[in-house]
């Protein structure tokens, strides 16, 4: 586990533009049984291309999308680590990864992006690869 006073500031690059943070298998698990819409789930991490691509490109995505998924959420890979493995259980046949980045509509998975669509992209691609996603499903 990493120290909290250290991915503080990462987790808050999500919260403060309204994502709710998932710390159990359990928070996970009642949302998305429970929750008919769309509910965007960012497996945060505190790897390089979370930060220069990731998670700015979540936000660009926020900030420009018309239709936006009706709950935006966050797990943190080595932190929060039973909603972590529960949102792998969720995202199978997928491998893990973090980041990684999960669309879910009443439930059910629609849209996966995994490290390796993250990796050597930058924030804007990222960013309009997800208005593109939301613009489609939610």
């Amino acid at each position: 586990m990493y120290p909290e006073e250290l991915i503080a500031p990462m987790r808050a690059e999500l919260t403060e533009v309204g994502f709710k943070e998932f710390r159990s298998a359990q928070d996970v698990e009642d949302h998305l049984k429970e929750h008919k819409g769309t509910t965007f789930i960012v497996v945060n991490s505190v790897c390089g291309c979370a930060a220069g691509a990731a998670r700015p490109g979540v936000r660009t995505a926020i900030e420009k999308a018309a239709k936006k998924p009706d709950v935006l959420a966050t797990v943190f890979a080595g932190n929060d680590a039973d909603a972590v493995a529960k949102f792998r259980e969720l995202t199978l046949p997928y491998p893990p990864s973090s980041p990684a980045m999960a669309l879910f509509k009443d439930g059910e998975l629609v849209h996966f992006i995994e490290r390796h669509h993250i990796e050597g992209r930058n924030a804007q691609m990222i960013g309009d690869h997800l208005v593109e996603v939301f613009e489609h499903f939610c």
